[in-house]
């Protein structure tokens, strides 16, 4: 089973792809794209569209996951990223792959084993899970995070 996880942002988007056989992962790919601040909202979602059908036509993942909402203490930061999450989330669904989403704390919980990890542990644990790949950055460890609990959890929600 192919896996990508999406940390989806308006600045940046990262992205992880992990193949999940019988308790094993194995890491394919990983990465982040930023969008140029200097064109408008719609031209920088269109270019989280264009980015995403790219990624997904290239590793073909079976399955996606995504990070629920969270509320930012800036309300405008906040619409902006709910904007580029409802990118991320019918990019995928454009293309017939099913989309889950999960809570933080349970991405967190998946990986670390404890609802309130940092983003070090976050890292440290994904690069243990997965043989230690080169990461990215911040943005696609926290999406090989969501791809790592999908795989814990696709069978109680499937």
């Amino acid at each position: 089973m192919i896996i990508m996880g999406i940390d989806p942002g308006l600045r940046f988007n990262g992205f992880g792809i992990i193949e999940y056989n019988s308790l094993q992962f194995k890491h394919i790919a990983n990465g982040t794209f930023k969008t140029n601040e200097k064109l408008s909202l719609p031209e920088r979602l269109s270019q989280i569209y264009l980015n995403l059908t790219d990624i997904i036509k290239t590793y073909k993942p079976e399955e996606v996951a995504v990070e629920e909402v969270f509320v930012n203490v800036n309300p405008s930061s906040t619409l902006k990223l709910g904007q580029a999450r409802g990118v991320a989330i019918l990019t995928p669904s454009l293309l017939g792959i099913k989309v889950f989403e999960y809570s933080p704390n349970l991405i967190k919980k998946a990986v670390v084993g404890v609802g309130h990890a940092s983003k070090e542990q976050i890292q440290m644990m994904v690069k243990l899970l997965l043989s230690n790949p080169v990461i990215d950055s911040e943005h696609s460890a926290d999406a090989l995070a969501m791809a790592i609990c999908h795989a814990h959890n696709r069978n109680k929600i499937i």
